[in-house]
């Protein structure tokens, strides 16, 4: 066949191009040609973070090749970050990465369909509205938002955008978690009156990065579109980095780890918030400059809003001075316990058949039982590789994001965590027990809306 003159400029282009570039050039061109190009599901990074990298990255690694997606652009604010995401994703993929300097550049290439975002706690709802704005499925980090403002901003943004989001509760795709919600919801649990959540760890490790804050200068970055919505402060690295130390960019340990937690008990229970927050604390352990609580204890009242049927009681509690990074995660009912951190049900403690014959109650003894037939270990740790959890959860986000239809964790997921994390603030900040307003989905404190 006839070569003609535009084949002829085609090719020519691609050798010049493949003789400038070298081996990446090569591998994208060849990847244009792969069949099923057309329909490949390009996905982009914001915020090339260690969760990114340790977590998002290999869990993905698992499954994108038979779902035909890829990974085509990278956006972080920090020179430092960026140019160690373009180099990792291009080494691990084979092929070129987009490099952004923000999110505006990132949209603006018109090339990626869904992101994942793994940036600052309180970033997470505003990039989130960023991204469906843009047309974009979205995997985000919890907490979903800080505030309630910005949680109801990106709840309509989502729902109105009618976008795949994904928020990043993995417990939701856990098969234990799944088998102990059947559980309860089967009515054979019996009612449930308390929860119990802990989660200890190790400061060393957890949240510091002083080698990394060293390296960290504001020539580098763009500090102002940092800050977003936040009140304007000077830059510092310390803010920038370790920003789970510092309010109002994270509050620490209840929307790092209790939001997990809670959103077991929002999802077994059908209470999508408590309805009232105290909580007691401080910085006993790590007096290092940072302004949010090492040691937090929240005690949380369910129920139904009119107070016409009993309800429950859940206390969460976290220290960072002593801790063997394993959690409790337990509930109660007369009959026993469902304990997830051994993954059984078991009688302990419920209310003997002798003492129910006494006091003329029916005695609802639950039984010894495994809820799966293998124990999967969540891993707790920042950096937790392709876990079976979040690997399941990735992969559940991807499936989605293909057959149009609503993942484990949707966007109310988040919202609702979300509103127990900010009462649990709004408690750690004023001294007051927070509520919550149903008609103006306002936290309350000492009768006024809790703002920064």
């Amino acid at each position: 066949m006839p070569v003609t003159r535009r084949k002829f400029v085609q090719q020519g282009a691609m050798t010049l191009a493949a003789t400038m570039l070298g081996p990446l050039a090569i591998s994208a061109a060849s990847y244009r040609r792969i069949p099923g190009a057309n329909d490949r599901v390009r996905l982009g990074v914001v915020g090339f973070s260690d969760r990114f990298r340790h977590a998002h990255f290999p869990s993905y690694l698992q499954h994108y090749k038979e779902l035909n997606f890829d990974i085509t652009a990278v956006s972080d604010l920090w020179k430092l970050r960026r140019e160690e995401g373009v180099g990792f994703l291009s080494q691990q993929l084979g092929h070129g990465i987009r490099a952004c300097r923000n999110n505006d550049e990132l949209y603006a290439g018109k090339d990626i369909d869904a992101v994942f975002i793994s940036t600052p706690d309180f970033q997470h709802a505003l990039h989130t509205i960023e991204a469906v704005k843009a047309n974009c499925d979205v995997y985000c980090e919890k907490p979903f938002a800080e505030t309630m403002d910005d949680n109801r901003k990106a709840l309509k943004a989502v729902k109105d955008s009618g976008k795949i989001v994904q928020i990043g509760s993995q417990r939701r795709s856990g098969k234990n978690y799944i088998a102990a919600d059947a559980f309860i919801k089967s009515g054979k649990f019996g009612a449930i009156n308390m929860v119990e959540l802990n989660w200890n760890v190790n400061q060393p490790g957890r949240w510091r990065r002083p080698k990394l804050v060293a390296q960290c200068h504001e020539k580098d970055l763009d500090w102002k579109r940092f800050l977003m919505n936040r009140p304007y402060e000077s830059f510092d690295p310390r803010k920038y980095l370790e920003y789970r130390l510092f309010w109002p960019y994270s509050s620490g340990q209840p929307g790092q780890w209790m939001s997990h937690q809670i959103d077991t008990v929002h999802w077994y229970t059908g209470f999508n918030h408590p309805r009232s927050v105290v909580a007691n604390g401080g910085i006993y352990c790590w007096p290092d400059g940072r302004t949010n609580w090492d040691t937090t204890t929240a005690v949380f009242d369910y129920g139904p809003a009119d107070k016409k049927a009993p309800g429950f009681q859940v206390v969460f509690s976290s220290r960072m001075g002593n801790g063997d990074e394993v959690t409790t995660e337990i509930y109660y009912s007369t009959g026993g316990e469902l304990n997830l951190n051994t993954n059984k049900i078991s009688p302990a403690g419920g209310l003997t058949a002798a003492f129910a014959q006494e006091m003329n109650m029916p005695a609802n003894l639950l039984p010894e039982m495994d809820l799966v037939d293998r124990n999967a270990k969540i891993d707790v740790g920042a950096n937790a590789g392709g876990d079976e959890y979040t690997s399941a959860h990735v992969r559940n986000w991807m499936e989605c994001i293909r057959s149009r239809k609503q993942p484990n964790a949707p966007v109310e997921v988040g919202y609702y965590h979300s509103i127990a994390n900010i009462m649990t603030n709004a408690a750690v900040h004023t001294g007051y027990k927070a509520t919550f307003d149903e008609a103006r989905q306002e936290v309350m404190v000492g009768g006024k809306p809790f703002v920064i």
